[in-house]
């Protein structure tokens, strides 16, 4: 099955912590939402890191360092050294250094991560439109209190013909208190006001995998993630596997609406799925079978059958639809079958 066609998520023998070499884990919505562990992501990355696996941390949010997240997660209990980290400020700083010259001013709307990945590349940070030989405007998650005010400052520097940079676009993003406006949001509002387009980053764009990449040599990666259209699309394009968890952004009616970029190849509730195999899914006669549930899609409607683990029917069930979905989406009604898995 090649990765275009994925029309049912994979099983593995083997628990994907000795598959694969590298988990290139999102933070956000995977190992914390509101600065707060996800349970079982302490316990499940040190026994994961115990059994060989490198972590990497891969996050799009470019508002802190990685020295800042890498305290971070060491302070969960998730000891970290910065070079394990990467973050979308590090893979935007390095696209805009390979198109202006070193020691060039870039405009910056966003937080420290940003300013720092900058001058790491030889650039210079700068707060205003009005700056003198102006080079670049870089856009990233500034957090909920970044000023009004700094958008219309990009805004100026863009409608006078300054090259536009955006770290990611993600429209959302997790926190303690429920889903908030993440930097694609922002960046809307700048491009309302020039009618520009930036050069994007992050994921799920080649900028953000390259980058990764260089940063820790993974051979056999696994990236870990909880949106689709980001950490899976971002998998997908970089031609790696992926696991999904159930822990943030992406739910179970999402998932099987997947177009066959945003089809992961594993999926599981939360980073315990490391630490496993995966169960096949099997097509049989009468639909497809995983654990004790058997799915099939007649009369434009998906339809579950039998009992177990409720995951064992979310894979059926993906299988089943995608299936049907080919190369788009799944238009299939779904709600009595996710009901009976409570998902």
């Amino acid at each position: 099955m090649t990765r275009q066609s994925r029309t049912s998520p994979a099983g593995s023998e083997r628990s994907l912590h000795q598959a694969y070499d590298t988990a290139l884990l999102d933070l956000d919505g995977v190992v914390y939402a509101g600065g707060e562990a996800i349970a079982h992501a302490v316990e499940s990355l040190a026994a994961a890191r115990a059994g060989g696996m490198h972590l990497a941390y891969v996050t799009n949010n470019a508002l802190r360092t990685a020295d800042s997240v890498a305290e971070h997660l060491s302070e969960l209990g998730i000891p970290t050294e910065a070079g394990e980290v990467i973050t979308s400020a590090q893979a935007v700083a390095r696209l805009i250094s390979e198109q202006v010259p070193t020691g060039s001013k870039v405009l910056v709307i966003g937080g420290e991560g940003l300013r720092v990945a900058l001058r790491e590349r030889g650039l210079v940070p700068v707060e205003s439109a009005d700056e003198d030989g102006l080079a670049a405007v870089v856009q990233g998650y500034g957090g909920p209190d970044l000023p009004w005010g700094r958008f219309a400052e990009a805004s100026y520097a863009v409608n006078r013909g300054v090259p536009w940079y955006a770290s990611n676009t993600d429209l959302t993003i997790p926190g303690a208190r429920g889903i908030g406006p993440g930097n694609g949001a922002a960046v809307e509002v700048v491009r309302i006001a020039t009618g520009a387009e930036p050069q994007v980053a992050g994921k799920p764009l080649p900028p953000m995998h390259r980058e990764t990449v260089l940063r820790t040599g993974a051979k056999r990666p696994l990236v870990v993630g909880d949106r689709l259209d980001t950490d899976i699309e971002g998998a997908f394009n970089g031609e790696v596997d992926s696991l999904l968890v159930l822990t943030g952004i992406a739910d179970a009616e999402q998932l099987l609406r997947a177009e066959p970029r945003h089809r992961p190849t594993y999926v599981d509730r939360d980073l315990r799925g490391l630490l496993t195999g995966q169960p096949q899914v099997a097509a049989a006669a009468d639909g497809f079978g995983c654990g004790g549930w058997t799915a099939a899609a007649p009369a434009g409607v998906l339809e579950l059958r039998g009992g177990g683990d409720p995951l064992d029917g979310l894979r059926a069930l993906c299988a089943a639809a995608w299936t049907q979905a080919g190369d788009g989406a799944c238009g299939l009604d779904a709600g009595k079958a996710l009901a009976r898995l409570g998902l």
